[in-house]
C-alpha cells in the first residue's frame, strides 16, 4: 500500500517531469531582468554602430564568448523534429545551459497540428528567452511573434523572412531556412550544423539578445 509521503513524492515528481523544470523555481514568481556579465568583444559589431532592423551583422568569430546571462536565467528551448540539424542544436542549447547554469525548460511540438499550440505553450510559461530550433517552426513563429512584442525569441540555424524586433536568429549559408514558401537555400547542408558551429549560434545570439541587440539577423560564415 502507498503511503500518503511515498504518495506526495510521487506527485512531485511527476509535476516536474510535465513542467521540465531544471532548478525548482516557480517562474511566476518575480524575477530580476537579466542581464549580460562580461562585454561583447571587438568586431561584433562595427565601432560605434547601430544595427538597422531585419539587417544582418557578421560578428568576427569569438567575439561573442566573453558574455553570458546573469543567475537563473529562464529559457525554453522550443523545438520541432527529430532530424539530424534539429538535433545538433538542441544539444548545443542544452550543453550551453548546463554550463550556464541556465534555467531552461523544453517543450517539445507534437507534429504539425501542434506547432503554434506548442510556441504559446513555451510564452505562458514566462521565460526571458524562447530558443526555437526546427525548420517546421519558422512559419508559425512569423505568424505568432508580431502578436506578442513583448516576449524575445532567439532563432538558430534559420531566421524569418520579415522579423519584428523581438526576434533575433543566427545563421548560416549552409542553414538559411526562411520560411514563407521560399523553403531551404540552395547552399543548405545538414553537415554543417557542427557541433562547434551549432554552439557558436546559441552563445553569438544569447550575447545579442542579452546586450540589447534584437531584431536581427547574427551570421556565422566568419566562424
Amino acid at each position: 500500500m502507498r503511503t500518503p509521503l511515498r504518495a506526495a513524492a510521487t506527485l512531485a515528481a511527476v509535476a516536474a517531469l510535465v513542467t521540465g523544470c531544471s532548478s525548482g523555481d516557480d517562474w511566476s514568481q518575480p524575477h530580476p531582468k537579466p542581464t549580460p556579465i562580461g562585454t561583447l568583444g571587438p568586431g561584433f559589431l562595427a565601432p560605434s554602430a547601430t544595427p538597422a532592423p531585419e539587417s544582418t551583422v557578421t560578428p568576427s568569430p569569438g567575439s561573442w564568448s566573453e558574455v553570458r546571462p546573469s543567475e537563473d536565467y529562464r529559457v525554453v528551448l522550443l523545438t520541432s523534429g527529430d532530424d539530424r540539424p534539429t538535433k545538433a542544436l538542441v544539444k548545443a542549447v542544452e550543453d550551453w545551459a548546463e554550463k550556464e547554469h541556465v534555467d531552461l525548460r523544453t517543450v517539445a511540438a507534437d507534429g504539425p497540428h501542434d506547432l503554434i499550440p506548442s510556441i504559446t505553450r513555451a510564452r505562458e510559461l514566462g521565460p526571458d528567452l524562447i530558443v526555437s530550433a526546427g525548420n517546421d517552426l519558422i512559419d508559425p513563429l512569423a505568424t505568432v511573434t508580431p502578436n506578442h512584442l513583448e516576449q524575445r525569441f532567439l532563432v538558430v540555424g534559420a531566421e524569418l523572412a520579415e522579423p519584428t524586433h523581438n526576434v533575433t536568429a543566427v545563421d548560416w549559408s549552409g542553414a538559411s531556412f526562411r520560411g514563407e514558401g521560399l523553403g531551404a537555400s540552395s547552399t543548405y547542408d545538414p553537415a554543417s550544423f557542427t557541433a562547434e558551429r551549432c554552439a557558436a549560434a546559441i552563445r553569438a545570439g544569447v550575447a545579442a539578445v542579452l546586450n540589447d541587440l534584437t531584431g536581427i539577423v547574427i551570421w556565422l560564415d566568419r566562424h
